[in-house]
């Protein structure tokens, strides 16, 4: 998967307004076999996708041409289920670069900013508010502002700040992985060790 600097998006959103959705539900077990983390976004909700048939469901919404974005609205209690890593594989393989929910699995939010997808938690009655926006106007745009901590919905002006940790946030800020992080820190840890190994 790219390591991709997370700062300001500004995009339109793709609404799911279903609540309790598990990782089952958005990359089903069956495609967990492959050995790369790139092409999970293809089967991103297969079951709802896709028909018995093969063909694409017309009434799924991501099937519906007027709605599109890097911004996935969920309901609440989106990634519950396993803890397989491959759900926010195929999110953000698929183009999403932030989830927005009332609630968020803690696994699902966890495996999310490890790998450079952005959760963003907002209030229930906000999440319904920007729902039925989008769904009346999928043109509706949202602003998040990662440095800040501020997401906006633009139409409407309403703003509020999410909460993140501040560790995955600077590694969301420049692009960073757990490792790539540990290997920027190389100077100072050998700094430390040296002055350490003189002080004895």
């Amino acid at each position: 998967m790219p390591k991709v600097k997370f700062d300001f998006l500004e995009s339109t959103c793709v609404p799911l307004p279903f609540e309790n959705v598990d990782t089952d539900q958005i990359i089903p077990a069956r495609f967990l076999s492959a050995t790369s983390r790139e092409g999970f976004g293809n089967n991103l909700f297969r079951d709802w996708r896709y028909l018995k048939t093969g063909e694409k469901n017309s009434d799924f919404i991501l099937n519906n041409p007027k709605f599109s974005g890097k911004v996935l609205v969920a309901g609440k209690n989106f990634g519950s289920g396993s803890s397989r890593e491959h759900a926010v594989w195929a999110i953000f393989d698929y183009g999403f670069r932030a989830v927005v929910s009332s609630f968020f699995a803690d696994i699902f939010m966890n495996n999310s900013l490890n790998n450079g997808l952005l959760p963003v938690v907002i209030s229930e009655e906000l999440l319904i508010k920007l729902q039925c926006l989008i769904q009346k106007n999928p043109a509706t745009k949202v602003k998040i502002d990662l440095e800040k901590q501020i997401f906006t919905i633009i139409p409407t002006g309403d703003s509020v700040r999410f909460g993140i940790n501040p560790y995955k946030k600077e590694c969301l800020l420049k692009g960073l992985d757990d490792i790539d992080f540990l290997l920027s820190m190389k100077s100072l840890i050998t700094g430390y060790e040296n002055n350490k190994n003189l002080v004895k």
